[in-house]
């Protein structure tokens, strides 16, 4: 079948009963570039039919996370839902809203004669001839019957409590949504038959289908939501950039001209077309995200590493309100080029947002021998002396220390590491201890010398 852009419609319908999975956040921005790409509606469905399954929560989890890619939805009904709305004042469509309508399909159906009654539920008299599926991804596939090709292809479309099933409520909004491109996971591809069939009953031709490669982990096993990496929450939790997530689920299963990996948005959304999506599965490398994460924060504004960086923080335990902006932009400043995610400014960078910092006592039994703590102690009365406590200063006066004292600057440089971060590598010292201010940095080295407070002059 030849796809056509003309007036194109296409929606992303998850189930709110858990976690946004990799691989439905990979399904949305795909329907999502092909909108942008086309000029097309990009329509967002909550399928929450289920009441036993489905909770607020999962829908908030899904809500976020689309926002937090980037992805907005284009229409939607106009007071929008308490999970909140997508752009503009939109909330998404959610099926629990729409059962007048599932109702009325179903008598329309059962008027013509292709549904029936059966032990309490509703079925659909389904084709016996086969049904071949186009499909702008895989190809053409025959289905000679559904159900596994059981002798009665008769599907359920109300079950017997009353509920309607997956299969009615999701043609059926496709077909009142006007969808013109339903583009899902492979592992749909086996519910089409029965789709196309209901569209036919409906007197409508389906819309064209697009069923895009699953994604595997790195040994070839299908993604379980056990799996490393299967949440797209995990990737918030870690600090991951939204830009290298969205960039790195756009390769997955679908491929630029010229194997380039690293694409703006802007520029993914001109080239994405449908005839690109590969046939095979996409294995999911977290080595090639991690790598895409890591460029993106090299090149990324001061502004937006502000906003990401303060973000993780606070994510990690840090009350960042009890601290100046100006200072906590200087702090993430030292950090700038040194990180490759934003999950690991904690470990490099929390030493800035406590009181006193906890140093291992392995760590402390290494660095701060007799000889090592009276060269800090020098050190210390130093930077107590220093009019200007700023960082040229700050590594004259420890350099000008080592000369005196007839040691390399490594050998002071360490312990006064230590003693005001509790770790052994991370920022700039110069430029971390002008940030800490000369007060804090005194209290530390006290603390690391075992100086009772107020002792020291």
């Amino acid at each position: 079948m030849e796809d056509k852009h003309t007036n194109v419609r296409v929606r992303f319908a998850p189930s709110p009963t858990g976690f946004l999975h990799i691989g439905g956040a990979r399904t949305a921005l795909f329907n999502w570039l092909y909108a942008r790409h086309t000029g097309g509606t990009f329509v967002l469905r909550i399928e929450d039919t289920d009441a036993a399954r489905n909770s607020q929560e999962a829908t908030e989890v899904i809500l976020s996370g689309l926002r937090w890619l980037g992805l907005d939805w284009d229409e939607g009904p106009v007071t929008p839902d308490p999970a909140g709305a997508g752009k503009g004042d939109f909330g998404p469509y959610f099926q629990s809203q729409r059962g007048a309508i599932y109702q009325r399909r179903v008598r329309e159906l059962k008027e013509k004669g292709l549904a029936y009654d059966s032990e309490g539920a509703v079925k659909f008299k389904m084709e016996r001839q086969p049904i071949l599926i186009h499909d702008l991804v895989v190809g053409d596939v025959r289905r000679e019957l559904t159900d596994r090709e059981q002798a009665d292809p008769d599907f359920v479309l109300i079950r017997s409590d009353g509920q309607p099933v997956f299969h009615l409520v999701n043609v059926v909004d496709d077909l009142e949504m006007r969808i013109t491109h339903v583009i899902r996971g492979e592992d749909h591809l086996s519910n089409t038959a029965k789709h196309i069939a209901l569209f036919r009953a409906f007197g409508v031709e389906p819309p064209n289908y697009a069923h895009i490669p699953l994604i595997l982990n790195p040994d070839g096993t299908k993604m379980s939501k056990r799996d490393r990496g299967a949440s797209l929450q995990s990737y918030l939790d870690d600090g991951s950039t939204p830009e290298a997530v969205a960039n790195y689920l756009c390769l997955l299963g679908w491929s630029p001209k010229e194997n380039r990996e690293k694409m703006p948005m802007a520029e993914t959304v001109k080239l994405f077309d449908l005839p690109q999506i590969l046939r095979h599965n996409a294995r999911f490398d977290i080595a090639k995200l991690q790598w895409l994460d890591g460029e993106y924060i090299r090149e990324m504004g001061e502004e937006r590493f502000f906003q990401l960086g303060a973000a993780a923080l606070q994510r990690s335990g840090y009350k960042l309100d009890a601290f100046p902006p100006n200072y906590i932009a200087a702090a993430l400043a030292t950090c700038k080029g040194k990180i490759k995610r934003f999950g690991d400014l904690g470990p490099y960078a929390g030493f800035y947002f406590v009181d006193a910092v906890n140093i291992d006592p392995a760590d402390r039994a290494r660095e701060f021998t007799a000889e090592s703590l009276a060269r800090l102690q020098k050190l210390r009365d130093a930077f107590a002396s220093l009019t200007a406590f700023a960082a040229p200063e700050i590594e004259k006066t420890l350099k000008a220390v080592a000369l005196e004292l007839g040691v390399k600057a490594g050998a002071l440089v360490h312990p006064a590491r230590m003693a005001c971060t509790g770790a052994a590598a991370g920022p700039s010292l110069y430029h971390l201890l002008e940030v800490l201010g000369r007060e804090p940095v005194l209290k530390r080295m006290d603390a690391a010398l075992g100086t009772p407070p107020g002792k020291n002059p």
